[in-house]
């Protein structure tokens, strides 16, 4: 009985907003009419733009009520409105999903006052037959109805709002062409950071070890036991350069994923790491194994969050979940450190990818992943990532 009164208040209140909106979209096509009428006679084309996107914040706040009564959202797929005015009218005609939403806010004009079927509901659920006999004996029929009423008020708006499907494929080219820019972006920062290690580093020592090899050749005759001293140098290169061959490859793709897995080689990084690490990974990781590439963004995302938390957050100790998902593979990261984290351009001199939190964010999303970063002031720090993957 309690659950069927909080289920109906629940209802009662999303259906008050739905009204409220409902009283400002009658407010407001008073002024949609008079900016068509406007435009027809050119007077007053130039509140088009400013017209549509008001409209489009009409339509994002009834979305955002349809996600807080179904948790579940309805997709956006707008073109920017931006730029000259001309630039803006040409966004505005070649939007189909002005259409979606003028359609909507005109039948909404008729559906929106559905709360006002809210008080008879109630009266009838609570008055009838007496208070508490209303209450007790029919409010297990009546009210119910209000939840049914806030249902038919959301699932209506989803069929009105949801975009063409011309739109949200203009949305997701748009999505691909800008993760495909920053892919290549990574892709140029890791080549130009491997060039420079085999530049600065690897080709340096291997040109001193071959004047060493020579000078030692010369004075092996004359000076056998400065050849000697300078041939035990040019091991020590030698076994340097290879250190810093090993380096690179990591740095391209860690060995340690192929030979133990994701979990295995996270669990590597969190021996290593400064800080305590606990890591939680599903079992089932270590026999289903995801994409390479996938597996490699995962564990830089784990190695530079790491990195990052035991440099700057002040943390002690860090949380690693790595999760198998029918979707894909989830990775979190959390420390509880100072928080206040934010995304910077990414340093393309640094890590594959750029260095940083935008670096990590570019990589997932070169992937179509997703990234989130939560990091008040105060922490945690929590980094969550979803790749997708058919396992």
């Amino acid at each position: 009985m309690r659950r069927t009164v909080r289920q109906a208040a629940r209802a009662t209140l999303q259906l008050a907003d739905a009204a409220a909106l409902a009283i400002g979209n009658y407010l407001f096509i008073t002024v949609l009419l008079l900016t068509v009428a406007g435009a027809v006679v050119i007077v007053g084309i130039g509140i088009l733009p400013v017209t549509v996107t008001l409209v489009r914040r009409f339509a994002g706040a009834k979305r955002r009520q349809f996600t807080a009564w179904t948790g579940t959202p309805v997709p956006e797929a707008y073109q920017p409105i931006e730029g000259s005015l001309r630039e803006s009218l040409r966004a505005v005609r070649h939007d189909s999903t002005a259409f979606s939403d003028l359609r909507w806010m005109v039948a909404y004009y008729v559906y929106g006052l559905l709360a006002v079927v809210v008080i008879p509901l109630w009266i009838a659920g609570i008055l009838v037959d007496g208070v508490w006999c209303g209450l007790l004996g029919r409010t297990a029929v009546v009210l119910p109805l209000i939840s049914r009423v806030a249902d038919l008020d959301a699932e209506w708006s989803r069929r009105l709002l949801q975009p063409p499907p011309k739109a949200l494929l203009a949305a997701r080219v748009a999505e691909l062409t800008q993760t495909r820019a920053g892919a290549i972006a990574a892709h140029e920062a890791e080549l130009r950071r491997i060039e420079r290690d085999l530049h600065d580093g690897t080709q340096a020592r291997l040109v001193s070890l071959g004047m060493r090899i020579g000078l030692a050749g010369r004075a092996l005759d004359n000076d056998p036991v400065a050849a000697r001293t300078m041939l035990d140098h040019a091991q020590q290169q030698v076994e340097q350069a290879l250190a810093e061959l090993r380096h690179i490859v990591r740095g391209i793709h860690p060995p340690i994923l192929t030979d133990r897995g994701l979990p295995g080689a996270v669990r590597a990084l969190a021996a290593d790491n400064g800080l305590e690490v606990t890591v939680d990974a599903d079992r089932a990781l270590d026999t289903a194994r995801a994409p390479a590439a996938l597996e490699a963004a995962a564990y830089f995302v784990v190695a530079e969050a790491l990195t990052n938390a035991a440099k700057h957050s002040g943390a002690r100790h860090a949380e690693v979940t790595l999760t198998h998902v029918p979707r894909g593979l989830q990775v979190s990261v959390r420390d509880d450190g100072v928080g206040g984290a934010q995304e910077r351009p990414p340093d393309t001199g640094s890590t594959p990818g750029g260095s940083g939190l935008a670096g990590m964010r570019r990589r997932i999303a070169a992937l179509d992943g997703t990234f989130s970063l939560t990091s008040p002031d105060g922490g945690p720090t929590v980094i969550e990532v979803e790749l997708p993957c058919v396992w």
